[in-house]
């Protein structure tokens, strides 16, 4: 996760951007913040659905075989 501070400074450029007061450093600031925040909730994601298990209602496991043989790959 991202630190806070990069979040509030993520929001500060933001606000700036919308009153027209961001310069072009900041800008770069800006997108680079924007990636890392993205990189990393893209990663948390990945982590987090290749570890779910799919059950149906009658408890049999119906998780996706692609999904299963990433899982497994991922304990070896």
């Amino acid at each position: 996760m991202l630190s806070k501070e990069k979040l509030a400074r993520i929001s500060e450029l933001s606000k700036m951007k919308k009153a027209g007061t961001l310069t072009t450093e900041q800008a770069k600031e800006q997108t680079a913040l924007r990636q890392e925040y993205l990189d990393t909730f893209r990663s948390t994601m990945r982590d987090t659905i290749e570890n779910v298990r799919v059950f149906d209602p009658s408890g049999e496991e119906v998780t996706p075989e692609k999904l299963r043989q990433k899982q497994s790959k991922n304990l070896n």
